[in-house]
């Protein structure tokens, strides 16, 4: 997706004049938005790649465990975002605090250095994880379409290749020209054409569901294995994950008062879409739904399309997704400076990681598990917790140390059950 898609915790402007740690990293203000353009912000900033997991999740888990879950997911996530603003409105208030624009300054704020470390590190790991996520999904849709296996080539070769890794390999050399571009200024088109592209196909794919599923009307399941809700639990927080973008869209809100509001609306529009958009997937295809939706198309034009499109947008939307990563690891490798060479090992790590891990809607577990869980629950709770810990109730003190320990468990619970499903490992 685009820019706002996803955790940043640094700035927008590349060379910030003398770096250091309790250096603020966003730079100028930006004119106010009204309700209608924070919802479209908020929506940008959430939506993304995880979605095409969605019908995949549905099938292990059954479609109305998975619905609840992301209800419960889109509640959890809506409160721990507002968790986040109530933190940064105490702090600039009452403390003296100066302003606190990004989720990696409040965690400065609140615990010193080592709170913007752990937030930089989750960030890095979300933003990279969420771009390994990306190849994977178009090394194997390229595959798909271009080299799938027939009768008489069951394994089939490129240049002695599997076509996954070839088409991850073949993205590597362009990816490092685009992940070279030093501003976010050049990259603003590829990012509003790569969500209008995503947004359509969605659409369509939503479209030939329903035709699919008034043909075919499979077997599906309300409930599966309980052993399996941390897997499902993972990819639909992973799906929501967006939650360090809230403090900036908070602050270039016009109507701060009503911003709970909105995202509130917002968190049921996307709940809605996600629902609707999973459960039509799973209702089409029943227990033959495949890690990425896509995979279950044919080869007619318009399913061949949709694909391609989404092809497309994951791979102008990845240098984009990359760039949370290189600010904040040119800031404390680099001075805060361009570094080319520092973009092109991370691109690298980046698509090796992409070629090892063979599931799409696995890896998403683990991240949404590992990562997300950490971020969205576990550190909006404890920072709350520890800025108004002399005078909150214990109702809300209960509500924050519930979440928290939720989260914990969630993501040890949830990343060892994707790592069983990654790995097939036997317990």
């Amino acid at each position: 997706m685009g820019f706002d898609k996803e955790a940043s915790s640094s700035s927008q402007r590349l060379r910030p004049p003398a770096p250091s740690e309790n250096t603020p990293l966003i730079g100028d203000p930006k004119p106010l938005s009204s309700q209608g353009k924070t919802f479209a912000n908020v929506f940008i900033a959430i939506v993304g790649a995880g979605v095409l997991g969605l019908p995949y999740s549905f099938k292990r888990t059954g479609w109305l465990m998975s619905l609840l879950t992301l209800l419960l997911v889109a509640f959890l996530t809506h409160h721990c975002m507002m968790l986040l603003v109530y933190t940064r409105r105490k702090l600039e208030s009452s403390n003296g605090c100066t302003k606190i624009p990004s989720f990696g300054d409040l965690g400065f704020a609140v615990c010193g250095t080592v709170g913007r470390l752990v937030v930089d590190v989750l960030i890095i790991l979300a933003q990279a994880g969420f771009c390994v996520g990306y190849l994977i999904f178009i090394g194997n849709t390229m595959a798909h379409l271009l080299n799938a296996p027939t009768a008489t080539d069951l394994t089939p070769k490129i240049l002695g290749l599997a076509p996954k890794s070839f088409y991850i390999w073949g993205c590597f050399p362009f990816q490092l020209g685009l992940n070279s571009i030093a501003t976010l200024t050049h990259l603003a088109p590829l990012s509003i054409f790569a969500d209008v592209i995503d947004l359509g196909a969605m659409g369509v794919v939503m479209v030939e569901d329903v035709m699919v599923m008034a043909a075919k009307r499979p077997e599906v399941k309300a409930f599966g294995d309980l052993s399996l809700f941390f897997y499902g639990l993972g990819v639909a927080v992973y799906s929501f994950e967006g939650v360090g973008m809230v403090l900036p869209l908070e602050t270039e809100t016009k109507d701060k008062d009503k911003f709970g509001w909105i995202l509130g609306w917002t968190m049921t529009f996307i709940s809605l879409m996600y629902g609707s958009f999973g459960a039509l997937g799973y209702f089409a295809f029943g227990e033959e739904t495949k890690d990425m939706i896509t995979a279950n198309y044919g080869a007619g034009v318009i399913s061949t399309l949709v694909k391609l499109g989404l092809v497309v947008n994951l791979f102008f939307t990845l240098p984009i997704m990359m760039h949370p990563v290189y600010e904040i690891m040119e800031r404390r490798f680099w001075s805060g400076r361009y570094c080319l060479w520092l973009r092109w090992v991370l691109v690298l790590a980046v698509s090796l990681v992409a070629l090892l891990v063979p599931n799409f809607a696995d890896f998403m577990s683990l991240v949404g598990s590992g990562v997300c869980c950490a971020l969205g629950f576990v550190l909006p709770t404890l920072f709350h917790l520890m800025v108004f810990k002399g005078e909150m109730g214990w109702r809300q003190w209960s509500s924050d140390v519930s979440i928290l320990v939720l989260g914990l468990v969630l993501a040890l619970s949830g990343t060892w059950s994707a790592l069983q499903e990654i790995f097939s490992i036997k317990v």
